[in-house]
């Protein structure tokens, strides 16, 4: 067992950054590790989208997922996965944030789930804890993610992929 880097990305004024490396043989689950990000639009909430066919596409219609909400976005249908409750504020230097999502076992023909934990500062300025997450509404083997803010681009920040090793 034990976690295992797989990639890391430095991420630079992108709409989204997309993780490809899942590897059912070698990992059971995986552990994203997001420092620094920060939004191009104040006040937008950072989730993720998942793949079934290795990031080729990403599901992203309105029904897509179930989420237990965030400020701003209510729960259940939804086209993404919300990872923090809160909003994401946008000055660089004192804003933004940092998180950990975990994805469990997205190789079973079920459920898949995103959870994310951090800390951040919101679009006024308050520093804020929070969890959020959801999931697919239908069964289905996820093989990569795409992260992204519900509004604008990812100014900047490094998000990396670890897999959860197989015993």
């Amino acid at each position: 067992g034990g976690l295992e880097f797989i990639s890391s990305t430095d991420v630079s004024n992108a709409a989204t950054a997309s993780f490809t490396g899942f590897d059912s043989s070698k990992y059971d689950s995986y552990l994203f590790t997001c420092g620094n990000i920060v939004p191009a639009t104040d006040a937008a909430i950072f989730g993720l989208r998942m793949s079934v066919d290795s990031g080729s596409n990403y599901l992203a219609a309105s029904d897509s997922y179930f989420t237990i909400g965030a400020d701003g976005i209510s729960a259940g249908d939804a086209s993404f996965i919300p990872q923090m409750y809160f909003d994401f504020g946008n000055v660089a230097a004192t804003e933004g944030g940092s998180i950990d999502v975990k994805i469990n076992n997205p190789q079973i023909n079920a459920r898949t789930y995103a959870t994310g934990t951090g800390v951040h500062t919101n679009s006024g300025g308050t520093e804020r804890n929070s969890t959020s997450g959801g999931g697919t509404k239908v069964a289905t083997v996820v093989n990569a993610v795409q992260f992204l803010f519900n509004s604008g681009n990812i100014t900047s920040g490094t998000i990396t992929m670890y897999g959860l090793v197989n015993s």
